[in-house]
């Protein structure tokens, strides 16, 4: 066996997530081990099949935490890293985005809370930005922080390659596209043959995504097409929130066919269906009309 990926919890499976699962002949390592709920969508709470599938994919979660040897956390927001879980952390090597550099203060403040709550329960606890590990023959590179989305507004968020026998699958997460030449540089840097990346945020097209990034995202993503090996192009977590989404990309849909690269989801990549129910959130209700219920497991994600 080289390199096994496995999506567990992303927007093309129900909830708000980008959690996956690599294995190597080394180690099992979980990155972003959270899953969450997206509070109000068209004016609306949840539908009560989308918090069964948040009970669903979050055992799924914790299984793999379970058994992984390795926790990395990209960024502190809470559908990346939960707080609410932190026996998942016990007894492993955590992998950290720096919970001071390159960090906006409400992640600050998470970022503080969560190692507050997971104590002296992980085995190891490394802050990975900029940093290489190694675990027998498996490398874990991180990028430098970049931009969360097209600013710094959000905060920060790292890039994680993971390679080993010359296979490698790259975790970019809650980079919007990738819109910045900063967010592209490390994933053109490593040329890795499966990339899972966090795609455009076409459902804010406008209003707090400006065209101007999707241009600059599609530019990227043809780059990478062009430019590297990439066998397996994994685009979700934002971009699934647009019922839309087929009708974006089409330069680098067909690029991707062109060359014989795969351009998925992340729930076809594992085999699942194809249900972004928090975008399918208002004909959920009118299909199957069920009592309102606030989602208070988080205030915000």
């Amino acid at each position: 066996m080289g390199i096994r990926v496995t999506p567990l919890a992303f927007d093309s499976m129900g909830v708000r997530s980008q959690a996956t699962r690599v294995e190597t002949p080394d180690a099992a390592i979980t990155l972003d081990p959270a899953v969450a709920l997206g509070p109000r969508r068209y004016n609306l709470p949840p539908h009560p099949r989308e918090y069964a599938r948040e009970e669903e994919l979050r055992r799924a979660v914790e299984e793999s935490a379970r058994t992984s040897q390795v926790l990395v956390v990209s960024h502190y927001h809470y559908d990346h890293h939960d707080p609410h879980t932190p026996q998942m952390a016990r007894g492993k090597t955590l992998l950290l985005k720096h919970p001071q550099d390159h960090i906006n203060q409400s992640q600050r403040g998470r970022s503080r809370d969560y190692l507050k709550k997971i104590g002296e329960g992980p085995k190891k606890i490394e802050y990975a930005d900029h940093r290489t590990f190694q675990f027998g023959k498996t490398r874990i590179e991180f990028s430098p922080p970049v931009f969360h989305g097209t600013s710094d507004h959000l905060g920060y968020v790292v890039e994680a390659a993971i390679s080993h026998g010359g296979e490698k699958a790259l975790f970019a997460s809650d980079v919007q596209g990738p819109p910045h030449p900063d967010q592209a540089k490390f994933i053109l840097e490593q040329k890795p043959d499966i990339l899972l990346v966090d795609g455009p945020m076409t459902y804010m097209l406008g209003y707090r995504y400006p065209p101007e990034a999707l241009r600059q995202s599609e530019e990227h993503l043809l780059r990478i097409l062009r430019e590297t090996e990439v066998e397996t192009l994994v685009a979700d977590h934002h971009f699934l929130r647009d019922p839309r989404h087929t009708e974006y990309l089409p330069r680098a849909r067909a690029a991707a066919r062109e060359r014989g690269a795969r351009f998925l989801t992340a729930a076809e990549l594992a085999g699942r269906p194809l249900e972004p129910l928090e975008s399918q959130r208002r004909e959920l209700y009118k299909k199957e009309p069920a009592p309102k219920r606030e989602y208070t497991r988080f205030k915000d994600i």
